[in-house]
């Protein structure tokens, strides 16, 4: 029998809630149901427990040993790398607990300085989407944006294969 996952993230919220559960059904049903009632104020009735379970969905395996399913690329060139960092550390500091972001690496081009590559990685396009709608990741964007020599581009990538060598 398949475990199961029940991810606030996925459902709108006043508090923007990052809590995902997995489990057993009866366990996760339990526990999202104490959270929707202590965090979120719903009342724990037989419809509330009746609609968590239509929620629930099966946990699946990941594409990838590390978890990752997609990658956002995106290239940009500036001279301005501290700023770039500062911006950076911003941003991370910023979104601590709502970002869905996993991991994210940024290089510069050897041949090319100041041509940059960021790799962003998230566990699905869905999440990747929902971290792009946050405020604050359109603030920093605005922000890049204004240090740039010209317009970022952005890739969509879903992960085919990774492994770790």
């Amino acid at each position: 029998m398949a475990r199961k996952v029940a991810d606030c993230r996925k459902y709108p919220s006043e508090i923007d809630c990052s809590l995902t559960i997995v489990g057993e059904e009866a366990e996760v049903l339990r526990a999202a149901t104490e959270h929707a009632v202590s965090v979120h104020h719903h009342a724990d009735t037989p419809e509330l427990r009746a609609h968590i379970r239509e929620l629930l969905e099966d946990e699946t395996a990941p594409a990838s040993p590390n978890g990752m399913n997609f990658v956002q690329l995106i290239e940009f060139r500036t001279r301005n790398r501290d700023e770039l960092n500062r911006l950076l550390d911003e941003w991370e500091e910023a979104t601590g607990g709502k970002r869905t972001a996993t991991r994210a690496v940024l290089t510069q081009d050897h041949e090319q300085p100041g041509s940059y590559y960021e790799f962003v990685e998230f566990p699905s396009y869905e999440q990747a989407m929902r971290n792009s709608r946050l405020p604050e990741t359109a603030a920093i964007s605005r922000k890049m944006r204004a240090i740039c020599d010209e317009e970022p581009t952005f890739h969509n990538l879903d992960v085919i294969r990774a492994e770790s060598l």
